[in-house]
């Protein structure tokens, strides 16, 4: 559909094959790269990595989804690909960063190897639900196992968020109180309630000018003008292993949140395509290579040292609130957020946000990770009253938390398994993993009644 026959029908939006005006196109672009930005950002802050690339690879692995849908599938698939919470326990299990300060290199390039992997085990399963349908597959990831692994996700998170708050507990609590009250009472209320994160972080920052927590000489001594810190994958090392293991096992997590987000943004297209009478686009018919294109954004990430990714439900929010699905404005989004990753004050002014800001920010955040997974179960009908399916979710979780809280920088001091991984298996995965485990059991010796 063109502008032309949209403006004749008085009726404000975009679909996904729709290209605005070019200065509109920028302007809807540049909101997108501000839904995104707190939480891609966040992410390497929070982890290591650096904030120039994430935000460089961030936009090129968008930008290449983009152009791969509209020339497989002849539409675009409006999605933007940010940096995903579902992997950040793994990355401090291999990293243990200090917030804001980048990991080495030699540590980078060992969890791209992971998230390399990452990127490969989405385009298998993308091809298996092409092949097999999607309820093959969710006999095998079951409403239980993926709920209980992002449940885990959020809440093995905890310590490390109370650990960032305790640098001041009075500017994170009213970090976390307002930007709470921003989520609440900002919802629904255009643009400016799709960035509670932002705002809460803002007030956060500005608090902490007071106690001495901002220290801006960083800003004046970085340059305007840089290049993204590159890295490239290695399998080498003694904790190689362990990267791929912990990191890739986490797309259990990502990999029903990326098809609940095809299925939401399907909808909202097909209902405004509906109204101005254009023909719908079904884009929830390609589960699979929906899939594919995460598999392929991971592996740009994995590639070029950024953090393992998803789409975004923020933006898909943010598209359904303004009615604009188009695929060239989020190819704009994706070029604006590959162009920031050259401003090297913006990455100098993002690194003096204060740790006690960040663990106000964390707590929320992690927490609404956790109640996400479960909410997951809820919506799913996941009966807790049946035998199998608590004892599947009861390992997750309390090898998972247990595991993550317990034990240094969460890993099993199992001994068997110190010959491949030397440090200890990490819990998150490791019970990710007994839980996938036991559900198989179940599927092949089926249980009397079910034989019955």
């Amino acid at each position: 559909m063109t502008t032309t026959t949209k403006a004749t029908k008085k009726v404000l939006g975009y679909l996904p094959n729709d290209a605005p005006p070019f200065g509109q196109m920028v302007l809807l672009g540049f909101q997108h790269v501000l839904t995104m930005f707190p939480a891609t950002v966040f992410c390497a802050l929070f982890t290591g990595f650096h904030v120039s690339t994430v935000l460089f690879v961030a936009g090129m692995a968008t930008v290449v989804a983009l152009v791969l849908s509209k020339w497989r599938i002849g539409k675009f698939i409006p999605l933007f690909y940010g940096s995903s919470f579902s992997y950040l326990s793994a990355y401090l299990a291999i990293t243990n960063a200090e917030w804001g300060v980048p990991a080495s290199d030699d540590l980078i390039r060992t969890m791209q190897a992971g998230i390399l992997v990452t990127g490969v085990i989405n385009i298998v399963v993308g091809f298996i639900i092409k092949q097999v349908g999607k309820a093959a597959v969710d006999k095998v990831l079951p409403p239980v196992v993926t709920g209980s692994v992002a449940a885990v996700i959020g809440f093995g998170l905890g310590f490390a968020a109370l650990d960032m708050a305790a640098a001041n507990w009075l500017v994170a609590i009213v970090t976390l109180v307002v930007t709470i009250l921003f989520s609440v009472y900002l919802r629904g209320k255009g643009f400016i309630g799709m960035i509670p994160i932002l705002l809460g972080a803002i007030v956060g920052y500005i608090i902490s000018y007071p106690f001495g927590l901002v220290d801006l000489s960083s800003v004046g001594a970085a340059n305007w003008f840089v290049v993204p810190h590159i890295t490239f994958p290695s399998f080498g090392g003694a904790m190689v292993v362990t990267a791929i293991f912990s990191i890739a096992i986490m797309c259990i997590a990502t990999i029903p949140e990326s098809t609940a987000h095809l299925y939401q943004i399907s909808l909202y297209v097909d209902r405004f395509a509906e109204e101005i009478g254009e023909e719908k686009y079904e884009l929830d018919q390609h589960i699979g290579f929906n899939l594919i294109l995460d598999g392929i954004g991971d592996m740009v990430n994995g590639l070029f040292g950024s953090t393992a990714g998803t789409n975004y439900g923020e933006n898909n929010s943010l598209m359904a609130i303004t009615r604009n699905y188009s695929g060239p404005a989020l190819i704009a989004a994706g070029v604006i957020s590959m162009l920031l990753g050259f401003v090297g004050k913006l990455e100098a002014l993002v690194g003096t946000v204060p740790l006690a800001v960040s663990g106000g920010l964390a707590i929320y955040l992690f927490g609404v990770i956790g109640m996400q997974g479960i909410a997951l179960m809820v919506e799913n009908k996941v009966n807790l009253f049946d035998a199998r399916t608590l004892a599947v979710g009861a390992t997750i979780m309390v090898v998972g938390i247990g595991g993550n809280i317990g034990y240094p920088n969460g890993f099993l001091p199992i001994p068997i398994f110190q010959g491949i991984f030397p440090g200890g298996l990490p819990a998150i995965a490791t019970g990710a993993v007994a839980g996938i485990l036991i559900n198989a059991i179940f599927l092949i010796f089926k249980p009397a009644e079910e034989t019955a």
